[in-house]
């Protein structure tokens, strides 16, 4: 389980963003990257690389899904 405080001091490394835990993944903020990382073993993996790019419908999902403003 990822806690609080990481969550609070990590970001996407892609654009700085903050990053929402979504499962077992945690999901860029940013609208325009919409990056989600996998999180292995309680480790998250932040490598852009490793990353996937979501589609724009379910990052919106995601985020409101979290309480997050999509515009």
């Amino acid at each position: 389980m990822i806690s609080k405080e990481l969550l609070e001091i990590i970001c996407c490394p892609e654009s700085k963003a903050d990053l929402i835990l979504d499962g077992d993944f945690l999901v860029s903020t940013d609208k325009e990257t919409r990056r989600r990382y996998r999180i292995e073993n309680n480790i998250p993996i932040l490598l852009v690389e490793k990353s996937e790019q979501l589609n724009l419908e379910t990052w919106k999902e995601i985020m409101e899904k979290h309480g997050k403003s999509v515009d």
